[in-house]
């Protein structure tokens, strides 16, 4: 009996990647692979990269050089490319990296079994075209598997906002939605698999207009019909742009008990002029006033949002301003960057701030959003919330799930298991996490 070829995919950057990674898997799998957790021995390496991050394309490089050897044992073994930076560097990679044998676009992943064909025969593949059809409609039908009790559904890809900073609509493309039914159809698959938590995904997901049964739907409309879906328990999505975030979408928090009381909604800086030199098209004040409505919709909704400092040209007191902006926000989790160039975006040919003040603003900036992050869990002790757990954790007789607000929650008891939905009382708070016991 022929032994299955062996894929190994290492996935960078974020969740959409994660869901992407899981398709390609999908599709090669339809091919003959088995998806393995090593890279040794395996018969086709893909990295799935990504270009948001600082030296993405280095990371990559380095990652190629510790795989050398892995060729040099296996001549047959194939390495491919994909993601971002395989669409922004293109055919580069193969230039730089000869041992490459295919490189893949985010929007080509549906070709790559043909692309996987042609590098067999030796040829050097690169597909990084924004190609006309859905690619989900040509990806391989999902095997009917049991899957963990939450998953990631891409909905929306690309970005039309081309804020200053950012690369993604020049590696994802434009905005497109998927169909409506599509999506609804995606989602009963996944529930009838065992997934009961579904976070819907796009590079701008509040943008999403996909076509319905009868007209257009945003995002809201999606959301309200995914909650009739029977045994899907939660929704939630990421990542949004205040620009988007219209009256019935915010009316959705409010309205939808499977709509999870948390939301990732970036604003970057609190500076309106950098706001402005970011091409963010809001204020500061646009957005507090936008987080006051969502927050008289949902009262116990969970923030998070991204933040940037040293921004090209920022000042002592415009970054003074996004401290004030998170002070009044009070935000329950963030993401914080150093300004780092990316080539190709407008505001890389701005003059940088001096590495020495962006490492300073970026420290004070980690300290006040960790203090609000830890504020935030302390303020769940002695409260009821519920849990999907997911998995087991490290101690014996330990499980861990995410609580209503994404919090990671682990609990010792017996009688649990991965997919339960459970209510606990929170006893305390560690540094990412918190314990819990079940009511």
């Amino acid at each position: 009996m022929t032994e299955p070829k062996k894929l190994f995919i290492k996935t960078y950057g974020c969740q959409m990647n994660v869901y992407d990674s899981e398709r390609m898997a999908e599709t090669m799998g339809a091919q003959g692979y088995v998806q393995t957790d090593t890279a040794e021995g395996a018969d086709l390496i893909l990295l799935n990269t990504c270009h948001i991050r600082e030296r993405a394309a280095e990371k990559v490089y380095h990652e190629l050089g510790r795989m050398r050897g892995l060729k040099a044992e296996n001549p047959n073994l194939k390495i491919g490319i994909t993601g971002c930076v395989a669409q922004a560097e293109g055919a580069e990679i193969l230039a730089r990296a000869p041992m490459v044998d295919l490189v893949v676009g985010p929007q080509a992943y549906h070709r790559l079994p043909e692309l996987e064909a042609r590098a067999r025969s030796g040829e050097k593949a690169i597909d990084t075209d924004f190609p006309e059809e859905d690619k989900f409609e040509h990806l391989a039908e999902r095997p009917k598997a049991k899957r963990g009790p939450a998953a990631f559904l891409t909905v929306q890809e690309g970005c039309d906002k081309f804020c200053a900073f950012c690369v993604v609509p020049y590696t994802r493309g434009a905005e497109v939605s998927r169909p409506a039914e599509r999506v609804l159809k995606e989602a009963r698959d996944l529930v009838e698999r065992g997934v009961r938590d579904i976070t819907l995904l796009g590079q701008n997901v509040n943008a999403y207009h996909g076509v319905g049964f009868d007209g257009d739907w945003g995002l809201a409309r999606l959301l309200r019909e995914l909650a009739k879906v029977d045994g899907l328990e939660r929704l939630r999505y990421t990542t949004s742009h205040p620009r988007d975030m219209d009256d019935d979408l915010i009316a959705a928090h409010g309205d939808l008990d499977k709509l999870m009381p948390y939301l990732h909604l970036p604003v970057q800086s609190g500076s309106d002029r950098i706001l402005k030199r970011m091409n963010r098209g809001h204020t500061a004040e646009d957005y507090l006033r936008l987080i006051e409505r969502l927050r008289d919709a949902r009262p116990d909704l969970l923030l998070s949002s991204d933040f940037i400092a040293a921004f090209p040209e920022e000042t002592e007191a415009e970054f003074e301003e996004t401290l004030d902006l998170i002070r009044t926000v009070n935000f329950g989790m963030a993401y914080t960057f150093k300004y780092s160039s990316r080539p190709g975006t407008p505001a890389a040919e701005r003059p940088d701030v001096a590495d020495e003040i962006g490492d300073d603003r970026l420290r004070r900036l980690q300290i006040l959003c960790t203090s609000q992050q830890r504020a935030a869990q302390e303020n769940m002790v002695g409260k009821e919330v519920g849990v999907l757990f997911e998995k087991p954790g490290r101690q014996p007789g330990q499980f861990v799930g995410k609580s209503d607000h994404l919090h990671a929650v682990h609990v010792t008891a017996e009688g649990i298991a991965p997919g339960d939905l459970r209510r606990v009382r929170v006893t305390a708070s560690g540094t990412n996490s918190l314990a819990a016991d079940l009511l």
